[in-house]
């Protein structure tokens, strides 16, 4: 009796994975809801516009948090008395990438348990805790524990800000809305370095380039009260009317009916049910989950945290000094990002990322060229100034933004936040183990043949996206879903 009520609600046709996987959304005719007179028009994105932003403070904060010690590391240093001590310095950057680790492995489960929204307050609340600890810490263990404290909150709060964008985004601009994370991102990036420059001059600057992020980590837990919650969360618990409320502050009345019905027609009477984590790994799930942990993967086996660390010596040689090469790399960064925002809804992601992966494996080729005795010595420090910029304008067109998004959009609604998770965990053990031993391997190896493994990670990533990434351009999050997965 249940599914016929579903079937008279829902204005889709439900299709087979197969049938589905064939079509594109502008050919078929049967993903889209039947003529409705004022129902087709297009939600305004206006609506759901200021959620968006609200939620984009998080990756602010984490590309922040990433940045922050790059020039102050010396004066913190200095300052607290661990100066030349390598490994101390090498424990104040990575202390935070293993409390992104911890935060990440309990994202899905607090998303899941106490909802979007308060996930994202909850990230703000370490940031805060931890970056006051740094300001004022007088020793190394107080720095190491605030900074870890921050970490937690930087891998709780990127995968449930891309859970939340696509939740709450129409689909039809839901590409556009889920880059602003990573414009956000690059732009928290510039203002950790913009105010790490008086920090030469100003040698207890440091301190103060702490306290900063604590205003927008307030403002987030804030102004995270006045935006609403995921209706798919609360969909999944039960809460419909709450959802059907949601929908109409995001979509407007007359859109209503067609999102409930399209979380009505997935409904398998399964979600109010804990999912637990070995869940993810279940047979008829386990596919959308190796993409998104293998394209995470590649991501950072990419090298392209090898080229932001080596870029501010690239550019020392030429002549250019440290913050400006920063800066410089930050604004092609940036300008990356914003071109990926205005084509990731018009030429798709599967596209950006295919562009992306192999403008990155050219760049490599170039560094690679670069390093050989053929090209004289101005020539080749031309050729890697320039190959480090393509190399980063390539990741910022798709191999940066695109994961996350796609991520958010390829898992079933009732295991998105614990994939998510298992996703992002994956993405900081790469990355941590990539910045640990790059050095290692420089020296034992040389930067040509690891711009030459660097390289041919990229056209893996190339050709794993060609054959396994499904375009989900223009789709609701429920017609992806019945694409990818076995209809039973």
């Amino acid at each position: 009796m249940r599914g016929r009520q579903r079937d008279v609600l829902s204005p889709y046709k439900r299709v087979s994975s197969k049938e589905y996987l064939g079509s594109t959304p502008d050919d078929d005719a049967s993903a889209r809801p039947l003529s409705l007179g004022k129902e087709d028009a297009i939600p305004s994105w206006t609506r759901s516009l200021p959620h968006i932003l609200v939620a984009a403070v998080s990756s602010l904060l984490f590309g922040y948090h990433l940045g922050v010690v790059n020039d102050t590391l010396e004066s913190i240093s200095i300052d607290l008395g661990f100066s030349g001590d390598t490994l101390a310095e090498g424990l104040v950057v990575s202390a935070c990438l293993g409390g992104a680790f911890v935060g990440s492995l309990f994202s899905g489960s607090i998303a899941d348990g106490f909802g979007r929204r308060r996930a994202l307050q909850f990230c703000a609340l370490p940031m805060i805790i931890g970056a006051s600890m740094s300001a004022v810490t007088s020793g190394l263990a107080g720095m190491l524990l605030g900074r870890f404290l921050v970490g937690t909150g930087m891998g709780l709060g990127p995968p449930v800000a891309a859970l939340y964008m696509s939740e709450v985004s129409p689909a039809y601009i839901r590409g556009t809305f889920g880059s602003f994370a990573q414009i956000a991102t690059c732009l928290g990036l510039m203002g950790s370095f913009s105010m790490g420059i008086p920090v030469r001059e100003n040698r207890g600057w440091w301190r103060v380039c702490f306290w900063v992020p604590v205003i927008p980590a307030a403002v987030l837990v804030l102004a995270m009260e006045l935006c609403v919650e995921s209706p798919h969360w609360l969909f999944k618990k039960g809460r419909g009317a709450e959802a059907e409320a949601t929908f109409e502050k995001l979509l407007g009345v007359s859109h209503i009916k067609a999102a409930i019905a399209e979380l009505s027609k997935l409904d398998r009477g399964e979600d109010l049910e804990t999912v637990k984590f070995t869940e993810i790994f279940h047979s008829r799930h386990f596919r959308v989950v190796f993409i998104g942990a293998t394209l995470f993967a590649l991501q950072q086996l990419s090298g392209i945290n090898a080229v932001f660390y080596f870029s501010s010596a690239v550019f020392k040689r030429a002549g250019v000094p440290s913050d400006i090469a920063n800066m410089f790399v930050g604004l092609v960064n940036l300008s990356g990002s914003f071109i990926a925002t205005i084509l990731m809804d018009k030429l798709g992601r599967k596209v950006l990322l295919l562009g992306s992966f192999l403008g990155m494996a050219m760049s490599m080729g170039l560094q690679v060229s670069a390093t050989t005795s053929s090209v004289s010595a101005s020539g080749a420090l031309y050729l890697s100034v320039g190959s480090m910029l393509m190399f980063v304008l390539a990741f910022a067109l798709g191999a940066g933004p695109v994961p996350g998004l796609l991520l958010s959009e390829i898992f079933p609604n009732r295991i998105r936040a614990k994939a998510m998770a298992f996703c992002m965990a994956v993405h900081w053990v790469i990355n941590f183990f990539v910045g640990l031993l790059f050095l290692c391997l420089l020296e034992q190896l040389g930067p040509q043949f690891l711009y030459t493994i660097f390289g041919t990670s990229c056209l893996i990533a190339f050709l794993f996206v060609k054959r396994n990434v499904l375009e989900t351009k223009g789709r609701t999050l429920e017609e992806i879903e019945i694409a990818l997965l076995p209809v039973q």
